[in-house]
């Protein structure tokens, strides 16, 4: 399996921007999908996380109302609509597949594929 993030950017305080991550490889269908993020310094953090059955959808308390996670099956893609930015959103975003059809995307230890990483910075 292999993703593929991309959309990062500068942006200004209060702005959006929109990352995609495609997926590739083996499947893709049946696997929650999450968006973690890491700022200079600091552990790794999950950010959005979606799971195929039911559709159940979670965010960290810092963003709820701000960002989106949505996800396209047909194309393989998921997205992070992120709004209403703010400067401690600067960080390197990546995306991520559960390990497992029952694994908790919000668990850093059970997402066993990841992207490389886009770049998102909020200037103040």
């Amino acid at each position: 399996v292999q993703l593929q993030a991309s959309g990062g950017g500068l942006v200004q305080a209060g702005d959006s921007l929109r990352l995609s991550c495609a997926v590739s490889g083996r499947t893709f269908s049946g696997y929650a999908m999450s968006w973690f993020r890491q700022a200079p310094g600091k552990e790794r953090e999950f950010v959005a996380g979606y799971v195929w059955s039911g559709g159940r959808i979670y965010y960290a308390d810092s963003v709820k109302g701000r960002f989106t996670i949505s996800r396209d099956n047909a194309k393989n893609m998921v997205y992070l609509q992120m709004n209403s930015l703010k400067p401690e959103d600067t960080a390197v975003y990546y995306c991520a597949r559960a390990q497992t059809l029952g694994s908790d995307p919000r668990s850093l230890g059970e997402n066993d594929y990841w992207g490389q990483g886009t770049l998102v910075t909020v200037s103040s």
